[in-house]
């Protein structure tokens, strides 16, 4: 049922719809997340029909992506055995594919197969991080990295050449649900709308009547009241990635924990894509950052940099073109 949304908890971007007149707002719990979408309409009940549409559209979807359901296409996966096939969904496989070609495109730097190393630096049972011994590392290495799925276009299926691996689209799945609801809504002839899956997983169509963008700020996630940028969206997503107290984020290219930055943010045209993206930036260097952001013109990256070991402050680096219109104010 599409419930009408309280003010959602915010993460690394919020909004300011106050100012956007025939706005509707609905919300839905999935993926460990709220989804919410807003929806400028002129028909409030056939924008509820809609909202409900899409968030049958996210469990749809979630129920082939999530690795915490036996009967996921994820957990499948993580249960072949080297040279078996397994026939997918086409979302799981659409997943894996963009996830295949970010995983090139970063050098490594992002891959939702990186489960198992993940697994190496954690006590579960006290959910503590710890130093993982020699061996585990080894074989944890061996058995991560996009180069191990086998894909077949024609029958949607996979195959791994090494066995087991953990594959995790968490990274990814939030952005791909957006993207999924985006387009549900455009068949229902919504087109002035802003989704989000969390706050981290946002996707702007078009404009509000009269309006350059949706009004969308990116906050300090130490200090919410600290606004580092107000943008303007249409027609493009923003996704947010963060370290988060007592977690850490795990290089797949070094096996080893990255370190350095606090947040990052990327813009892209889509919101699979955004999430990818700013995941990867979280272990990218900024010299990496800006070197992908000028091949790929259509992203743009914010970084915030731990201080160094002086004592210096953190710095705020932005990466890419951010346009006026698009960016309205950076401090």
């Amino acid at each position: 049922m599409a419930n009408e949304s309280q003010e959602p908890q915010t993460q690394f971007v919020a909004g300011d719809w106050a100012a956007v007149p025939d706005v509707h707002r609905f919300a839905h719990q999935a993926m460990a997340t709220t989804f919410e979408v807003i929806i400028q309409h002129e028909d409030r009940s056939y924008a509820r029909q809609a909202a409900q549409a899409a968030f049958d559209e996210v469990d749809r979807v979630e129920g082939h992506l999530s690795r915490f359901l036996e009967t996921s296409d994820v957990t499948r996966i993580n249960h072949l055995a080297a040279g078996e096939p397994a026939a997918l969904s086409l979302d799981t496989f659409e997943c894996l594919k963009i996830s295949a070609e970010i995983f090139a495109e970063t050098g490594g730097a992002f891959d939702v197969t990186v489960g198992l190393l993940v697994d190496c630096w954690l006590d579960k049972e006290k959910k503590l991080f710890r130093a993982p011994s020699p061996e585990e590392l080894q074989f944890a290495r061996a058995h991560t990295g996009m180069d191990l799925i086998l894909f077949d276009e024609p029958t949607h299926a996979v195959a791994l050449t090494n066995s087991p691996i953990r594959v995790d689209l968490g990274a990814v799945g939030k952005g791909y649900a957006v993207d999924r609801v985006a387009e549900l809504l455009r068949q229902w002839s919504i087109d002035r709308a802003l989704i989000h899956g969390g706050f981290s997983s946002v996707l702007a169509l078009d404009p509000p009547q009269g309006m350059a963008g949706w009004p969308v700020t990116l906050s300090h996630p130490k200090d919410r009241s600290h606004t580092l940028a107000r943008v303007l969206l249409a027609g493009v997503s923003v996704s947010g990635s963060g370290v988060e107290q007592g977690r850490h984020i795990i290089d797949p290219r070094t096996g080893a924990p990255a370190q350095g930055k606090i947040a990052t943010w990327s813009i892209a045209p889509d919101a699979a894509r955004a999430d990818a993206v700013s995941t990867a930036f979280m272990v990218m260097t900024p010299e990496e950052v800006r070197d992908f952001c000028a091949d790929h013109p259509q992203v743009r990256a914010l970084l915030i940099m731990q201080g160094d070991k002086t004592g210096s402050g953190e710095r705020i680096v932005p990466a890419g073109e951010w346009k006026q219109g698009e960016l309205v104010d950076l401090t």
